[in-house]
């Protein structure tokens, strides 16, 4: 397995993560043991960086991620460094109400998500989306006493601007900056990936096949379930995902030649922009992680870059990446 580095004070891992969210929430149902076997796979090809969050199925993905972890192999079990997002408010009926990053939320949340995990650290802690409340000072703050305390390694964040993520690193070293990042979702070129760039801030990168939207098996006559999220995402509405999947068909013409998959050529693409990247992969089965695994054998060169970019420009894609009120949530956009 390809590792790579996240930041200057950031850990070696896998140069893909796993993001590890669709085994639990928002993509309509999911089988328990093909996620754990699948997990399982991802552990004995390499991958270490395991993504979750503590309110993916209200703990259920925690829970999910300690029984794939106590039935690993105690190798792979120690190699894994789990990253986890907190903050997000529920319902009891699944609705989100907000974001809390006051420090004592911090670390309750926290001890709860060591409970859940049965570890006594979090690799990688970060709140997913910044409360408009709490200064981000105070929220870093609460996280690097949790690190001097040996709960959390590292501190993460999570769509922020570049003005926050400044904020941030002036208060503790900040290891990864994880972000929605893809041929469809390129937002962050302007001026967040520059930023972490100069503050020596990682990118752990997901979206990087926009929820299946570009992995070249979403048809435009696929019927979504009631839970899945993408039934209210902008990109996958009439219209929008007819253009969009027309961006896919050209892409499709890039990969054939390459006798590659589509799915592998828009990984390798994220692979390509950087070694301070690193790509999650939110595969729920062993088929799909066995050919997101194959995008590290894909080398682009610039003529195969530049055929992506004619296919794919920047800005292309129709429709915002997420609904209106929950763009709202998300300082990277402000």
């Amino acid at each position: 397995m390809q590792t790579r580095t996240l930041g200057t004070t950031g850990p070696q891992t896998s140069a893909l993560g796993l993001g590890c969210m669709g085994m639990s929430a928002l993509y309509g149902d999911s089988d328990r043991d093909e996620s754990l076997a699948t997990v399982h796979a991802a552990l004995d090809a390499g991958i270490t960086l395991l993504d979750t969050g503590d309110f993916y199925g209200m703990g259920h993905n925690e829970l999910l991620i300690n029984e794939a972890l106590r039935t690993a192999p105690t190798a792979a079990r120690e190699r894994a460094q789990i990253s986890v997002k907190f903050g997000a408010l529920r319902t009891v009926e699944g609705g989100f109400t907000g974001y809390d990053g006051r420090p004592n939320a911090v670390k309750n949340f926290a001890a709860y998500s060591l409970q859940r995990l049965g570890t006594d650290h979090i690799d990688i802690y970060r709140i997913a989306r910044v409360d408009p409340d709490v200064p981000i000072e105070e929220t870093v703050g609460a996280i690097a006493e949790l690190v001097e305390a040996g709960h959390v390694r590292h501190i993460g964040l999570s769509e922020v601007g570049a003005q926050t993520l400044r904020r941030a690193a002036a208060v503790a070293p900040i290891s990864d900056l994880q972000i929605e990042y893809s041929l469809v979702s390129r937002g962050i070129e302007e001026a967040i990936l520059p930023t972490a760039r100069e503050l020596g801030i990682g990118i752990t990168a997901y979206g990087v096949l926009s929820r299946g939207l570009i992995s070249g098996h979403f048809t435009r006559d696929r019927k979504l379930a009631a839970n899945d999220f993408r039934g209210m995402s902008p990109r996958f509405q009439g219209e929008n995902l007819d253009r969009n999947l027309d961006l896919v068909d050209a892409l499709r013409k890039i990969a054939d030649q390459k006798g590659v998959s589509v799915a592998q050529t828009a990984i390798a693409w994220v692979l390509s922009r950087g070694t301070d990247i690193v790509p999650l992969v939110g595969a729920r089965r062993r088929d799909r992680l066995t050919e997101a695994l194959g995008a590290l054998d894909l080398t682009l060169d610039a003529d195969d870059l530049s055929a992506i970019e004619h296919a794919i420009p920047p800005g292309a894609a129709a429709g915002d990446r997420y609904p209106t009120d929950q763009m709202a949530h998300l300082d990277s956009e402000h």
